[in-house]
């Protein structure tokens, strides 16, 4: 062997979150791992992603709640200050300087080579560093990658030639532009149009089929009510057809005959996988494909080669790809010691809810808070359902909460079997409500043994009291 030449038990490619968990777990299980990165360990969600977008929504958000109470929006006498808003994302990023999760990775004993992993062949990863010096790594039993997913940029005439923004430049923006045009409606564009009228950009969301898709329909219109409200112009039913600079702004074309014009442009929609220089074409894969896997997160065919997060495709979320990474890791490791991991306890060595039972927040104001299936997606699974649709703003909670509360809450319920299969909450901080609604959900708790989960008074949990006395009393044994 080569002294460029490294044995491990598992390569990781790529350090984000999840890739950090798959190699912590792997190495609890007795392995020796060692980690790939390009970039900051980390990853998306520390420095470009979650942590920075939720650093910039936090203080207009602290400011509206304030706003919203009297006694304390008397002592409210300014606007929200951009600098120090900004001051507090650059700490939650830690300045992007990884320094404090390489640290993590030394004390959990995982090995780092700095430098882009592409796969050289069958267990084989080469390294090459910023220098050019390659590092090959040879794995003993597994191969994960990790590597996450990228903004798309639409294939639209011009538009790459106005360099447009994506969700990094947005997160990471040194100061806010007078204006911005946001290309999609999604959870990333919903969010930084709150973040940037908040800030006092002039925002234009362009949505060509609504907002919040995928998810209940009241919960576009109630984030749509309140971008308008906040000042956002919004244009649905709209796409955009080419883009160019124009005395230096950009100027977007849409396909109704009309124009908007903006300092910037965030485009907003979708990912796509980092598989595009990975080498998966030494292995019989396709290049810039996601990554297809069973619920070990082994892809099929491949006794040795794991991805996990983002790349799969499974659900695009940070807590979900760490869930994976649980799972991935600990099978991976019982795999290097002939476990039998296949017959291992329910749910130790497998992620399944990452199918149906997928939690999820936008951080929009108001917030929207979602788990399961949403009432058209249990239809089209050909359930027979009921929705319980409550007004949040007829909970005692809500008014001592604000003094105009406004908010809705679906439950969504098999009735075959009794149970929820999924539920939204729309209002100010539902986020907190999330988190029951998924044990519900993933329990698949009789909704007749609810009546005996009682919320406290006064709080907004007192939903699902309310949702209880909707859907009816149950039927005595």
């Amino acid at each position: 062997m080569s002294e460029n030449t490294r044995d491990y038990d598992l390569i990781v490619i790529g350090a984000g979150a999840v890739g950090e968990n798959v190699a912590g777990r792997a190495v609890e299980g007795g392995l020796n791992v060692v980690i790939v990165e390009s970039e900051l360990v980390g990853g998306e969600c520390s420095y470009w992603a979650c942590m920075p977008s939720k650093a910039l929504l936090r203080s207009q958000a602290a400011l509206r709640a304030a706003r919203a109470v009297d006694g304390a929006k008397q002592a409210v006498t300014g606007d929200v200050d951009v600098a120090g808003a900004l001051r507090r994302r650059d700490q939650m990023t830690h300045d992007w300087d990884d320094s404090s999760q390489v640290d993590w990775l030394e004390g959990a004993g995982i090995d780092l080579v700095r430098g882009h992993g592409r796969l050289a062949g069958e267990r084989v990863v080469e390294v090459t560093d910023a220098a050019g010096v390659v590092v090959t790594l040879q794995a003993r039993h597994a191969v994960a990658v990790v590597t996450g997913s990228a903004a798309l940029l639409p294939d639209i005439p011009g538009l790459r030639d106005i360099r447009p923004w994506t969700s990094r430049n947005a997160t990471s923006v040194k100061s806010p532009p007078a204006s911005l045009a946001i290309v999609g409606a999604g959870v990333v564009g919903a969010e930084m149009a709150t973040a940037y009228a908040g800030f006092g950009t002039r925002v234009t969301l362009i949505a060509r089929s609504g907002l919040l898709g995928g998810m209940e329909p009241v919960a576009g219109e109630l984030v749509a009510e309140a971008l308008e409200a906040m000042g956002v112009t919004i244009r649905t039913g709209v796409e955009v057809t080419s883009a160019r600079r124009e005395d230096g702004d950009a100027v977007l074309s849409l396909s109704d005959g009309s124009e908007v014009s903006a300092a910037e442009v965030l485009v907003a929609t979708g990912r796509v996988p980092r598989t595009d220089d990975l080498g998966l074409e030494t292995v019989g894969l396709t290049s810039g494909d996601w990554l297809s896997t069973d619920d070990t997160l082994r892809v099929p065919g491949y006794e040795w080669l794991y991805a996990v997060g983002d790349v799969t495709h499974r659900a695009l979320l940070t807590h979900q790809g760490k869930y994976q990474a649980r799972a991935a890791g600990d099978v991976i490791a019982a795999r290097a010691r002939d476990l039998a991991v296949d017959d291992a306890p329910w749910g130790t060595h497998v992620a399944t809810a990452d199918h149906r039972h997928v939690p999820q927040v936008v951080f929009t104001d108001p917030e929207v808070a979602s788990v399961g299936l949403t009432e058209k997606q249990a239809r089209e699974a050909g359930l027979r359902v009921r929705v319980l649709d409550q007004d949040l703003a007829a909970i005692a909670g809500s008014s001592t909460h604000s003094d105009d509360y406004r908010g809705r809450a679906l439950a969504i319920v098999d009735e075959d079997r009794g149970v929820l299969v999924g539920a939204t909450f729309v209002g100010p901080d539902v986020a907190e409500l999330l988190q029951s609604a998924t044990i519900a959900v993933v329990g698949e708790v009789p909704i007749a043994r609810l009546w005996h989960a009682v919320p406290a008074y006064p709080t907004i949990s007192e939903v699902w009291l309310r949702w209880l006395e909707q859907y009816g009393r149950p039927t005595p044994a």
